[in-house]
């Protein structure tokens, strides 16, 4: 009995080993898979490896063509490097990771392997290619697959991996696998990993990147918080826009973004704190910091209007924020000015040469621009006159704001002399004579501002006529020009002006009556000053000859006298002299 049941264990054992013998055959030469043929050139060492998933493997390979030649298409040991790749990783060519799993470390094996399972390997030899070149496999590819690519570019670049395209053949792969990695030994690649690993492995990019900027090493510092930033993205591009899980890993991502923005700033890269903040900000509008961050880097690339945007909207968002905001509109101000004189010094510096390009400026301020044009233009081509055109506003308006209105003003005076020298090299009418004509205009603009901040109001007028001229109907151009005339007690034209303003802008009829009482105010004081009645008033109004009948029947009326006075005017005349203040009312209610 003993005997028969051991020779039953036995046989069972003889069976099991049987089982597992051919078991492995089939794993070792991959009996049971389709269209793959196995054979073993030199065996390796140690059973068959575990496989599990993450598992580097590491091999060389060489690729050679079903013919009669066995003609050599890749090998990777001409290229200087083995391949790898990760088991369970999606690789393009699926029966690579089947064939290396068949094997041991250091098997030496050929496979051959019909065209069902060769159909994509034209790409993957094309990357590897590039790869052995140093450059970039997805260089110059649009955002799609990979078959996608070849069939807009109809060719991969390499005429036999072309060939192969063309016509789907079987190949001959003969490989020797060299090393085959735990997936915890090296540092997993984004794409390799699990939701739950990525979210893991966060926060402990995020400390990283704090110990390195607190060690001043920014730009290693920007990679741990970019990395960080990508691992988020990925998790969020799987999720429902809206959802609680994409907005709690949008709010995850905002902390790292200004980071990383914030190294930026310290190694001088500000567009590209620029490009992160606007992809910020379109998502949170209310962040503070990505607001100051992003007017840093504005300021740091002199757009002045963005920076000044950028600061106000965080001090309006944060009004404990407000000086801090004001302190720096004021440094970067400052920071402008020191700009522009600058480039007047490295570029213009022949603009202080005022003695030897210009004459000197005359008793009233202004200057004989005909006899030096010449010298104020040699060596200054088109384009250079029209920068030193904006750079001189640019000037002029800084000493607007200083309120130094006499060097302001100057600075506007070269300008226009600059844009009548372009002017008279160009027709009257063409395109180049409009667009300098565009540019005249905001100059005399803040010059006749200027001039009526200095009393000038004469050449206000002067200036203002000659511009309406070609911009009739100009209502800044008509509002200085009446502030000059109401100046010069020029009633007349004073009223004409204002009549014209309050039509263009019927608002401001609270303003212009203001100005006429002003007005009418200031002509009588001047009469009264002046000891003049109001028959001197009218007469000196209306001319020799002429005056206005008090009574109001006759107040359309005027009649012509060219006869000498009687004694009974001379006498009236003297009692008006004595009324002072009533004829003075006189002559501004006419």
């Amino acid at each position: 009995m003993r005997s028969s049941g051991r020779t039953l264990l036995s046989s069972q054992s003889q069976i099991n080993q049987e089982k597992r013998k051919s078991k492995t055959m089939e794993e070792t030469y991959l009996l049971n898979h389709p269209g793959v043929k196995k054979k073993i050139l030199a065996g390796g060492t140690g059973p068959l490896p575990h496989f599990p998933p993450g598992a580097k493997l590491i091999f060389h390979f060489q690729t050679l063509l079903d013919n009669f030649e066995r003609t050599v298409v890749d090998d990777s040991r001409l290229a200087g490097r083995p391949a790898e790749i990760f088991v369970g990783k999606m690789f393009k060519m699926e029966v690579w990771e089947t064939l290396l799993m068949s094997m041991r470390v250091g098997e030496v094996a050929e496979f051959w392997c019909d065209a069902i399972h060769t159909g994509l390997y034209p790409i993957v030899s094309k990357g590897m290619r590039l790869i052995a070149q140093g450059k970039d496999p997805l260089e110059g590819q649009r955002h799609t697959c990979g078959m996608g690519n070849l069939f807009h570019y109809h060719s991969t670049g390499f005429p036999e991996l072309d060939e192969l395209m063309r016509t789907p053949q079987p190949l001959i792969f003969i490989m020797e696998l060299l090393q085959v990695g735990d997936p915890m030994s090296y540092q997993r690649e984004s794409w390799m990993m699990e939701k739950d690993e990525k979210l893991g492995t966060v926060p402990l990019l995020h400390a990283r990147g704090n110990a390195l900027v607190k060690q001043r090493k920014f730009r290693e510092a920007a990679s741990q918080y970019k990395e960080a930033v990508l691992l988020l993205k990925t998790v969020q591009s799987r999720e429902m826009p809206g959802d609680v899980d994409y907005i709690n890993l949008g709010r995850m991502i905002v902390p790292l973004e200004l980071n990383y923005c914030q190294c930026m700033l310290e190694l001088q890269e500000y567009y590209e704190v620029i490009e992160h903040a606007d992809e910020l900000l379109d998502k949170h509008k209310d962040c503070v910091k990505g607001y100051y961050k992003r007017a840093k880097a504005h300021a740091a690339v002199w757009n002045e209007k963005e920076a000044q945007r950028d600061f106000n909207m965080v001090a309006h968002l944060d009004t404990t924020l407000a000086s801090l905001v004001h302190r720096e509109l004021r440094a970067f101000s400052e920071r402008i000015k020191e700009k522009y004189w600058q480039e007047k010094e490295a570029y213009w510096n022949k603009l202080d040469a005022k003695g030897e390009t210009e004459e000197k400026v005359d008793e009233e301020g202004e200057r004989d621009i005909g006899q030096d044009e010449g010298d104020k233009t040699e060596g200054k081509d088109w384009q250079q006159m029209l920068r030193l055109v904006m750079l001189l506003q640019e000037q002029g308006n800084i000493l607007v704001k200083e309120k130094r209105f006499w060097e302001a003003s100057n600075k506007f005076k070269e300008a226009l002399d600059y844009v009548d020298v372009l002017q008279n090299k160009v027709c009257q009418g063409d395109d180049d004579w409009e667009s300098l004509e565009k540019v005249r205009l905001p100059l005399t603009l803040n010059l006749s501002q200027c001039l009526l901040e200095l009393q000038q109001y004469q050449q206000v007028v002067q200036l203002n006529d000659r511009m309406l001229q070609s911009n009739q109907g100009h209502f800044k151009l008509l509002y200085q020009r009446a502030r000059a005339h109401t100046a010069l007690c020029n009633e007349e034209e004073a009223r004409h002006d204002w009549a014209a303003v309050e039509k263009l802008d019927p608002q401001l009829k609270p303003l212009v009556r203001q100005e006429l009482k002003k007005m009418g105010e200031n002509l009588r004081s001047r009469h009264t000053h002046q000891n003049k009645t109001y028959r001197d008033a009218t007469r000196e109004k209306w001319g020799p000859g002429k005056e206005v009948a008090d009574d109001a029947n006759q107040s359309c009326s005027h009649g012509v006298d060219n006869e000498p006075e009687s004694d009974n005017e001379k006498k009236w005349s003297k009692k008006e002299m004595g009324a002072g203040n009533d004829s003075s009312a006189a002559a501004t209610s006419e």
